[in-house]
This record gives C-alpha cells, structure tokens and sequence, in this order.
C-alpha cells in the first residue's frame, strides 16, 4: 500500500510517519502531484496558520490537485480546517470539499484548546470499533460548526464538528498521531478503507 503524506511545510510530520510505522507501513512525504495521485492513501497533515498554509498549496498547485483526488484522503487538524469553505483564521478561502466556514472560539474560552477531549456521535467507517466518548487529543483555537458531513462531535464552549466525511474525503480536527490507542485505531480504519 502506498501511503502519502502531503508535503506543505505545515508541521508536526515526524509523529504521523513515527505513528504510521507503528501500524507496520511505510509512508512517504511528497509534494509530487503525480507521487500523491497515485497512492492509495493520502494524508493531508497541518499545523499553522490557515491563510499562510493556503498560500503555500496555491504555489505548488496542491490547491487544484486536493480537491481532485479519488482515493481516500484524511485531514488532519489545520488540513481538515483547509477542506472546508473558508477559515476566520487569516480571512482565508479554503479548498471547498466540505460545505462549512471554519469559525474561532470566542475569548470567553482559553483557546488553544489544548489537550484531551471526548468525541461523541460516530458515524463512520473510520471509526469502527471506537467507543462512543472515546478521549482524543487536541490543540487548535478554530472549530468546523455542526454540519451534514459531520461523523463525530466534541464539545469545547460549543459542540462543534471532530470529524468530517464527504465522499472518499475525510477530516478530523484532532491529532490520531498523538491520541494514544484511540487514534492508533482510527488511523488503522483509514488504511482499511
């Protein structure tokens, strides 16, 4: 199985490699368009800031290239956040897989929201054998509302989207890499798809 890791310069790699070893495969970084259209898995990871990232896929085309793919594609935290619409953060325009606007807790909350929290609500294959109110990690001061394409929710001030699914394309606003045996088993229902 040829698993890809898109290669942005949008951070925290190393653990999703580190995390994708442990399940026994092999993945690869590449900001190749060809190397990415044709694996079997792409991984769409990111840390940062949503409208530098943004401009970093619109220089290599990766843009275009996304939202085209027809394997199965997970977003990872800030990759989630770039599928959808657009994002409050840095006025950005996103990718439009997933038809919502990504919007910032309010300063009624200390954001980041940094640390374990549970998701609820699971409604997906990428979830098999994961137990409703599981605990997942998370750091991220942007949320994807509640929306037609949400498979899971967590609640953080409001409850708000912890994962997204529209076709072969599928998000999650938490880290699997960093989430312990939860996310060792979300990541492996990933590479069974």
């Amino acid at each position: 199985m040829k698993i890809v890791i898109i290669d942005y310069g949008a951070g925290n790699i190393q653990s999703i490699i580190f995390a994708i070893k442990r399940l026994g495969y092999e993945a690869v970084l590449s900001h190749d368009t060809e190397e990415i259209r044709n694996a079997d898995k792409v991984i769409f990871p990111g840390v940062g800031e949503a409208s530098s990232a943004m401009e970093k896929l619109r220089a290599t085309g990766l843009d275009k290239l996304i939202p085209k793919l027809k394997q199965p594609v997970l977003g990872i935290c800030l990759g989630m956040q770039l599928m959808c619409n657009a994002s409050e953060e840095g006025n950005t325009e996103g990718l439009g897989i997933f038809d919502l606007d990504v919007v910032k807790f309010s300063n009624k909350v200390k954001v980041p929201q940094i640390g374990w929290n549970q998701i609820s609500d699971l409604k997906s294959e990428l979830f098999a054998n994961v137990p409703d109110k599981s605990y997942i990690y998370l750091v991220h001061s942007f949320y994807a509302p509640i929306g037609k394409e949400s498979i899971a929710l967590s609640e953080y001030e409001v409850e708000y989207s912890a994962a997204l699914q529209k076709d072969n394309f599928y998000g999650v606003q938490f880290h699997p890499e960093k989430s312990s045996e939860v996310g060792s088993g979300i990541l492996q229902n990933f590479l069974n798809l």
